[in-house]
């Protein structure tokens, strides 16, 4: 059994909402759960959120920056600020260290409740250090 955690982080890289997904589902599934409520002024995320209809202009209508470069596939380049984009680091970080945690690495847990139970107690001590 195979699970994706996808996870918003603040500017200082703390964790502020998880999701998970199965394993085979794309990265979309995961924004769709995470990017409704989130309260940030701007988003930062990896080409693989950058799909116009899903992504981008629903959260140009709520009002907030986008910081997600177009796929190397894509017509017309989106612009976007790439100093900015390397404070992607921080969320990266987040997961580094949460992969420490071998129960989470590993997946030991049989549900999908219990596992991300699992994700909020080691990213509550993740937060605390």
């Amino acid at each position: 059994m195979s699970t994706k955690i996808h996870a918003t982080a603040d500017a200082l890289g703390n964790p502020t909402g998880f999701a998970l997904t199965p394993g085979h589902a794309h990265d979309l599934e995961g924004a769709d759960l995470l990017l409704s409520g989130m309260q940030a002024e701007t988003v930062i995320a990896d080409k693989a959120f950058s799909a116009e209809e899903r992504v981008i202009l629903p959260l140009k209508k709520a009002g907030k920056g986008i910081v997600i470069p177009s796929k190397d596939n894509a017509k017309e380049p989106r612009i976007y600020d790439k100093h900015l984009y390397k404070a992607r680091y921080l969320i990266e970080n987040f997961f580094a260290k949460l992969k420490q945690y071998r129960g989470i690495a590993t997946r030991y847990d049989k549900t999908a409740r219990n596992f991300l139970s699992a994700v909020y107690l080691a990213a509550s001590v993740i937060w605390l250090n």
